[in-house]
C-alpha cells in the first residue's frame, strides 16, 4: 500500500443472520468490535452486511463504515447471488483492496481476498447437512481456499485439518483464536437470585449447556446422561439455551420418553447477561458437542469459574487442555459419571472452576487482534492485492 493511504478491507458479513449461525456470530462479532477498539491506523475496515445485521448489532454499524446489502441473508439462493454479484461491485466502488470473507466461503468475486475457515465439519460429517447444502460446500469450499491468498483458522486442529484435507500449504494459514472476558467479580447475591428463580432453576443445582440443537450438538447423549443423574440426585437440573434446529424433534421426543419434563429447562435463547449469570452459578458447563472449530462456550464458562465437561473430541481438547473433564462425546456412561462426581465432591468443582479461570487468561481479545492484523498485514502483501478500482 502507499504511505498516502491505510489499507482498504472489506469484511464480508452477508452471511452472518443474527441468531442462526451459532458460535461463528459470537466470535465474528467479538472479533471486529475489539479490532475497532485497537489502534489500528495501517487499516481502514468497512464492513459489508445483510438487512438482518443493523438492528442485531448496532455497536459495530456506529464505529465502522457499513454497506448493507439489499438482502435480508435467511434465503440462501439470494445471499449466494448477491455475494457473487453485488459484493463484488459494491467492493470496487468502495476502492477494497482486500475483502476477508469471514463466514467460511469465499465465491468468485474481486477484490482478492482472504477467508476465515471455522471448522470443516461438512467434510468431516457430510451427515449433518442436506444434500443440496453439503454438495454446494463440497464444490465452493476447496475452490475458496485454493484461491485465497490467506486462510484464517481460530485453532490448531481447524488449521490441521484444512492442511490434511484440502492439500492446503500451512505457510498459508494464520491463526487467530478467540478472547474471553474473564469476569473478576461474580454476580451480586441478589442478582443469581433473581435470575435463577426468573428461569425455574432456583437454589437446586443444575448443569447448563448453551447451544442450538444442531445435530453434531450431541444433545442427546447428554440428556440420556443426565437421566441417570437424575435418579441419583433429584433436585438436579439441566439447563438448556439456544435456538431450535435440526435435532429438535429428536431431542424433544427423547426428554418426553425419559419423563424428564420437569427436569429438563428448555429456556431458548435468552439475555446474554442472564446466561453469564447461569453458567457462572452452574454445577458444571456440559458442553457434549461432538464437532468443534473451537468452542466459545466452554471459554467463557472457565473465564467465570464454571466447572467444564467437554468432549474429547476435534478442537475442544485444546481449548480445555488440563482445566476441566474430558469425555468421549458419546459415552453416556462417562457423561453421568463425570456430572455426577461434581454433584457429590464440591471441592472438586471449585478446584476445576479455578484451573478453568486460570487457563481462559491465556486467551485474549487483545492476542486475537494482533493475529488478525498480522494476517491482514501478510495478505496484503501477497501478489494481486491492491487498490480496486470500478
Amino acid at each position: 500500500m502507499t504511505a498516502s493511504r491505510p489499507a482498504r478491507l472489506g469484511a464480508n458479513l452477508l452471511w452472518l443472520v443474527p441468531g442462526v449461525v451459532g458460535g461463528s456470530e459470537d466470535y465474528t462479532v467479538r472479533l471486529l468490535d475489539s479490532f475497532v477498539r485497537s489502534d489500528q491506523d495501517e487499516v481502514d475496515l468497512t464492513l459489508f452486511v445483510n438487512r438482518s445485521f443493523p438492528r442485531a448489532h448496532p455497536g459495530l454499524m456506529d464505529r465502522y463504515p457499513t454497506v448493507v446489502a439489499p438482502v435480508r441473508g435467511q434465503n440462501k439462493a439470494v445471499r449466494v447471488s448477491a455475494e457473487a454479484t453485488w459484493l463484488s461491485r459494491r467492493a470496487r466502488a468502495e476502492g477494497i483492496d482486500l475483502l476477508h470473507h469471514m463466514g467460511g466461503n469465499m465465491l468468485r468475486s474481486r477484490p482478492t481476498g482472504l477467508v476465515t475457515i471455522h471448522d470443516l465439519q461438512p467434510f468431516a460429517h457430510p451427515e449433518h447437512f442436506s444434500r443440496g447444502k453439503g454438495g454446494y460446500l463440497a464444490l465452493t469450499v476447496p475452490s475458496a481456499l485454493r484461491r485465497a491468498v490467506l486462510v484464517v483458522t481460530l485453532t490448531e486442529h481447524a488449521r490441521n485439518d484444512v492442511v490434511e484435507r484440502m492439500s492446503i500449504d500451512r505457510d498459508r494459514i494464520r491463526l487467530v483464536p478467540p478472547g474471553i472476558e474473564r469476569v473478576a467479580e461474580p454476580p451480586s447475591a441478589a442478582e443469581v437470585t433473581r435470575i435463577r428463580n426468573a428461569y425455574g432453576v432456583g437454589a437446586h443445582p443444575y448443569f447448563v449447556y448453551p447451544a442450538i440443537t444442531y445435530p453434531h450438538k450431541n444433545h442427546l447423549t447428554l440428556v440420556r446422561a443426565f437421566a441417570q443423574v437424575a435418579a441419583r440426585h433429584p433436585d438436579a437440573t439441566l439447563v438448556l439455551t439456544g435456538g431450535a434446529a435440526r435435532a429438535e424433534e429428536p431431542l424433544r421426543a427423547e426428554i418426553e420418553a425419559l419423563r424428564l419434563e420437569s427436569r429438563v429447562r428448555r429456556l431458548g435463547r435468552i439475555p446474554r447477561r442472564d446466561l453469564d449469570v447461569l453458567i457462572s452459578g452452574a454445577a458444571a458447563l456440559a458442553f457434549p458437542s461432538s464437532y468443534e472449530g473451537f468452542g466459545i462456550p466452554v471459554l467463557e464458562a472457565m473465564g467465570r469459574h464454571c466447572p467444564v465437561i467437554a468432549s474429547n473430541a476435534t478442537a475442544l481438547p485444546e481449548v480445555v487442555g488440563h482445566a476441566g473433564i474430558l469425555v468421549d462425546p458419546y459415552d453416556v456412561g462417562g457423561w453421568a459419571e463425570a456430572m455426577t462426581a461434581l454433584l457429590e465432591d464440591e471441592g472438586r468443582g471449585r478446584e476445576l472452576g479455578e484451573r478453568g479461570y486460570e487457563r481462559a487468561g491465556q486467551f485474549t481479545w487483545e492476542r486475537s487482534v494482533r493475529a488478525l492484523s498480522e494476517a491482514y498485514r501478510v495478505a496484503l502483501a501477497s501478489p494481486g492485492a491492491g487498490p480496486a478500482r470500478p
